[in-house]
């Protein structure tokens, strides 16, 4: 695996080797001791897959307690996908990295605790799987609005709802990062 760094040192785009022939392809997604030699000692506790349509976005989602580190990846379409520095402590609160995710590029992206993250689907639909270090909690999770200008993410709207994405309920409500609960 190749670690490509991002604007935010944490953060991490990772390309895996992948293998292939007439027949398919084989590549490793997870390897503890490969991920290791990249310093990243991680433990997984949860592995999760959600399948969204074209113009759904999700996020900018965060644990505030239990925060969770997740390893992204798309297994079938396409998205953008988005990592926010929600760590007041940091030179980079409130800066963000984001890259496309496919199964035809195979990337992975780490996105460590500390940071909120979200997606858009680009394409007609898009399974997403990602494993946390840390299990789901409801009653800690918060989100920061996708289109907060104070954190100015150019969102690539080219979608067939008028450039509006398709959000949930508790996303349409979700906090400027001013007005948000953020990490120490």
């Amino acid at each position: 695996m190749r670690p490509i760094t991002t604007e935010l040192p944490e953060v991490l785009l990772i390309e895996p080797k992948v293998f292939g022939d007439a027949r398919g392809f084989f590549m490793e997604s997870w390897n503890r001791k490969t991920f290791q030699s990249l310093g990243l000692n991680l433990d997984f506790v949860q592995d999760n897959h959600s399948r969204s349509g074209q113009g759904v976005l999700r996020g900018l989602h965060y644990q505030l307690h239990q925060p969770q580190g997740k390893l992204v990846r798309v297994t079938s379409g396409a998205v953008y996908d988005v990592a926010v520095d929600l760590r007041k402590s940091s030179p980079n609160f409130g800066k963000w990295t984001g890259h496309e995710l496919s199964a035809e590029n195979k990337h992975m992206l780490w996105v460590p605790p500390g940071f909120a993250h979200g997606f858009l689907v680009l394409s007609e639909t898009a399974d997403f799987l990602y494993k946390t270090t840390e299990y789901y909690a409801p009653e800690h999770e918060r989100c920061v609005r996708w289109n907060d200008p104070a954190i100015g993410i150019p969102w690539p709207l080219g979608l067939p709802l008028g450039g509006e994405p398709a959000l949930s309920a508790k996303d349409k409500v979700g906090s400027l990062l001013k007005d948000a609960e953020v990490y120490p």
